[in-house]
């Protein structure tokens, strides 16, 4: 897989630009959604320097909660309700959430007090339902945006 994996300088989108058919490549032959989810969270982790990357995954059963996935940064909450949080924001309203400072998110989650911005993409399965979402946390202010989103969505459209 190392054959994949390139250095990716330049701006925002063409590192993403870049990055995007290397995800592509990893995970097009491989169908556990669990790999996908763990290459995809280090490809974007390593290529960007996020403070934390990862997936949260809808859990089956009466209790609508997102459970932690694979992801890379430090510690990370393992659950959380659907509407709680920008996470479960993103989920209750099928739609990416990009937060500039998550002090100023009404009801954010602190998992770490170092998390200072934050994007959230949802993530679909064949009939259009939230089956995940991709969560982003900065140490910086301000770092996400419509190149972030827009990005990201292509990515979560691959898995």
């Amino acid at each position: 897989m190392a054959e994949h994996l390139e250095i990716i300088e330049g701006s925002k989108a063409e590192k993403y630009a870049a990055l995007l058919p290397q995800i592509q490549s990893v995970i097009e032959d491989e169908s556990d959604t669990i790999a996908n989810m763990a290459n995809v969270a280090a490809m974007l982790h390593e290529t960007f320097h996020f403070w934390w990357t990862g997936f949260y995954r809808v859990a089956d059963g009466a209790e609508q909660q997102l459970v932690l996935g694979p992801f890379q940064g430090p510690l990370a909450c393992t659950r959380i309700r659907k509407g709680r949080g920008v996470c479960g924001t993103a989920w209750a309203e099928d739609k990416t959430q990009v937060v500039p400072d998550v002090d100023q998110f009404p009801g954010h989650i602190a998992c770490s007090s170092a998390s200072r911005s934050e994007i959230v993409v949802p993530l679909h399965d064949s009939e259009g339902h939230v089956v995940a979402v991709l969560d982003i946390d900065s140490a910086e202010l301000n770092t996400f945006d419509d190149v972030d989103r827009l990005w990201l969505e292509r990515i979560a459209a691959l898995l």
